[in-house]
């Protein structure tokens, strides 16, 4: 049996933050991942180039039932600091939109800058290995893992295994099932930044648009506009998606109609109402000055008003209402498009029962939990790596500090 200070489940963005930094420290680390392929989920994200932060990443950013929780991790490593270790490395990186910050080069890059954080670290690696059982009893080095290559005792143990987002490239619930056997309450996990999905008849006048994209206001049509976005909307075969709507999805709930504003700069009602006292054109070409042809064709025939019709020959009650189509398009999707598209989890291991400042459990001593597989869910744009790096940087950085003492 191997004796280690720390042993870290997962090695992905927070869990190999984590163990380089704490090795740095002086600690003896062990990272285990049961995958055949070191982190997946920042190679694939950002297309290959990795959106690894936000320059506006705050708590306003993020969703959870505890919305205090991210606040202390995140005040405490902020994306600057995040920038500082991107240039030791000699990372270049630029700011694509709305403050996200991607790689020049690849994804792989920040992969390789981790794994050599963690071997500066002396970090031991176990992977691919699957941790089969873990128990903890009294004494200096309370939790037991048994593990494919062999059983290791720790001081402490560091869950980084993530959600259950992208489950083909490793995604599992071990992390959930783990606080769960230390009586830990779980946060319904629900896929998150995620396309919508629509019934076949609903969606049938509208799958023509499909690979349609353009500029929206969306918002949760219950609530107004309490929480909207401005963002691309893509047109899909079976629904939508966009980041307008992965943004709107981490608060859709089943059931719940969408308020989409398909020309968020544009008084329809008004331009519609003015056009028709001074032009003879076509409805559809006249709609067509604000909207793309596909979109106002699938809006005029949805409301029963044929295409070639002059907008003189249109009542103004006709035009308005098809004003508010547009301003306030009105749809009900009738699920997510499930966890194979989703880009996070929302929900997870409930933060009440962890401290802010250490995110360690309240009561079981050296049990901390990091990331992705807590509920805490950030916006579309790099906030969910943030809140890994901070995460797990407020969690080595504790374990450091109290071994020193």
């Amino acid at each position: 049996m191997e004796k280690f200070d720390v042993a870290i489940v997962g090695a992905g963005a927070a869990g190999m933050m984590c163990a380089g930094l704490a090795g740095q420290a002086g600690l003896r680390v062990v990272l285990i991942d049961h995958a055949k392929f070191l982190a997946e989920k920042i190679r694939i994200s950002g297309g290959g180039r990795c959106n690894f932060t936000n320059i506006n990443a705050g708590p306003s950013n993020y969703l959870s039932e505890n919305p205090d929780f991210c606040r202390s991790a995140l005040a405490r490593y902020t994306p600057s600091d995040f920038l500082d270790l991107m240039r030791e490395n000699g990372i270049s990186w630029h700011e694509k939109h709305k403050g996200q910050l991607f790689c020049d080069k690849s994804s792989g890059d920040i992969i390789e800058m981790l794994r050599r954080e963690c071997e500066v670290g002396n970090v031991y690696w176990r992977m691919p290995c699957r941790v089969h059982a873990v128990t903890r009893n009294e004494g200096s080095h309370p939790y037991y893992l048994i593990t494919d290559a062999g059983d290791i005792s720790v001081s402490r143990l560091v869950v980084a295994t993530g959600g259950l987002s992208i489950p083909k490239i490793g995604a599992t619930d071990w992390g959930f099932r783990l606080a769960k056997q230390f009586n830990l309450n779980i946060i319904e996990p629900r896929p998150a930044l995620v396309p919508l999905m629509f019934d076949t008849i609903s969606w049938a006048p509208f799958t023509g648009l499909s690979g349609l994209s353009l500029e929206v206001e969306v918002s949760l049509g219950e609530t107004g506009h309490a929480v909207s976005f401005v963002e691309d909307l893509l047109v899909t075969h079976r629904g939508l998606s966009g980041p307008a709507i992965l943004q709107i999805s981490n608060y859709w709930t089943a059931g719940q109609l969408l308020l989409i504003d398909l020309a968020p700069t544009q008084k329809l009602e008004e331009l519609l109402i003015k056009a028709k006292a001074s032009s003879k054109r076509q409805l559809v070409n006249v709609l067509s000055q604000f909207l793309p042809v596909r979109l106002s064709n699938a809006l005029v025939g949805h409301q029963n008003l044929s295409p070639s019709s002059r907008i003189q020959e249109l009542s103004d009650k006709a035009l308005r209402s098809l004003a508010r189509a547009s301003n306030a398009w009105k749809v009900k999707p009738c699920s997510s498009a499930g966890w194979s598209k989703a880009e996070v989890t929302r929900g997870g291991v409930d933060t009440m029962a962890l401290s802010s400042t250490t995110l360690e459990v309240h009561g079981l001593r050296g049990l901390h939990f990091i990331g992705e597989v807590l509920d805490v869910t950030g916006w579309l744009g790099g906030y969910n790596f943030q809140w890994a790096w901070a995460s797990a940087v407020a969690v080595a950085r504790a374990i450091a500090a109290e071994d020193i003492q």
